[in-house]
């Protein structure tokens, strides 16, 4: 009884996979994308790993300007989700111990939403909007889950030189609503 079991479970797993493979090929096929699939694609096209320098205006003692900082981005969730991490290289890979921010990228509702697991604790959720030539992905404040005692993320840019070079502008915003700007400059490694 138990192959019998084994076998049905099986044939309705891969009857199921089917069938929403072919609702995917078909509904695609059927539809433009959309500004938010649009915008997202590119994104997703910057998957792999980036290093760069970081400028942030104005200073922050515990950042350096210049210092080398490391992006990974990577798609995930059957390609309906992209994950972006940062660290700083020169550090142990702990992040219980040191900044090593999340950032998930979605689309919902026609619109691609980004939710930033800060290290402040919190989680920003933010909007995009695309600029006309589609190389910048601008995401705008919506709301925020958390404490925001130690400020939270507030803006995001992202734009695209080409297909192993591209540009991250964050917005911080340090309680009491002072804005820090941090510029990436970062080039695929992998």
């Amino acid at each position: 009884m138990k192959p019998f079991k084994f076998m049905l479970g099986f044939s309705l797993l891969c009857l199921t996979t089917m069938a929403l493979a072919q609702h995917e090929m078909q509904t695609s096929a059927a539809q433009p994308q959309s500004d938010a699939e649009k915008s997202f694609t590119q994104l997703k096209s910057l998957a792999g790993k980036w290093k760069g320098t970081v400028t942030v205006e104005p200073p922050q003692p515990q950042i350096k300007n210049g210092e080398l900082g490391q992006i990974t981005l990577r798609v995930t969730s059957r390609g309906n989700a992209l994950v972006h991490e940062m660290n700083d290289p020169t550090k142990p890979d702990d992040p219980t111990k040191y900044d090593h921010p999340v950032t998930m990228f979605y689309v919902e509702n026609d619109h691609l939403t980004l939710v930033h697991y800060c290290d402040a604790g919190n989680r920003p959720r933010m909007v995009a909007r695309t600029s006309q030539d589609g190389k910048t992905v601008e995401f705008d404040f919506l709301d925020v889950s958390g404490s925001t005692e130690y400020g939270h993320m507030h803006h995001a840019v992202f734009t695209t030189i080409d297909a192993n070079h591209h540009i991250e502008d964050w917005t911080y915003m340090m309680p009491g609503d002072k804005p820090v700007h941090a510029h990436m400059d970062v080039t695929r490694v992998q």
